[in-house]
């Protein structure tokens, strides 16, 4: 059996950890907040604490649309979203949990990745994790900008977080 995939990676975001949490964990606006997914259709939603949902990727070089349903529970608490891939496709198993702390200079964002191909896999689990750790690496600066810019008031908020409209408002500085 091939070794267990692991990725895990932080960044600091210069915002406050409650705007962190809301816009990355907003998943009507992963397509604008990720680069690489098309769209998110929300299948089940428990109190906005546990989420069922699609995600599809931008078509590949082969016009191949990925997509799979994934299931995502939030604890506001600790801060800490568990994730599993429901339809894991290529991959045996795919977990990922994001942590969420306050540090200097606003919030560490991390998120740690657990998985392994199937033999049938068109790459192996060593070759994914070297594409999800870059891509990780990718998408969590992209991340970050978008939300220093909301933060900083450069960019509004996703329409659906308009009532979060206060947060944009106080500087970071009163969240920290």
């Amino acid at each position: 059996m091939e070794t267990e995939g692991h990725t895990d990676n932080s960044i600091v975001i210069d915002a406050p950890l409650e705007l962190v949490w809301q816009l990355t964990n907003d998943l009507d606006n992963w397509p604008n907040l990720f680069t690489e997914y098309a769209s998110v259709d929300i299948l089940e939603n428990r109190d906005d604490s546990y989420f069922r949902f699609r995600l599809a990727m931008h078509p590949d070089a082969d016009g191949t649309v990925w997509s799979w349903v994934s299931e995502r529970t939030l604890d506001p608490i600790a801060r800490r979203v568990t994730a599993r891939r429901v339809e894991p496709g290529p991959f045996e198993f795919m977990d990922i949990e994001w942590t969420y702390r306050r540090v200097a200079g606003g919030t560490m964002m991390r998120w740690v990745q657990d998985f392994r191909m199937r033999p049938t896999a068109p790459v192996g689990t060593a070759a994914m994790t070297t594409r999800i750790d870059a891509n990780s690496k990718i998408q969590m600066a992209i991340i970050a900008r978008k939300v220093q810019a909301v933060a900083a008031g450069s960019e509004p908020l996703p329409p659906g977080l308009a009532e979060s409209a206060a947060l944009v408002s106080t500087t970071a500085e009163e969240f920290r």
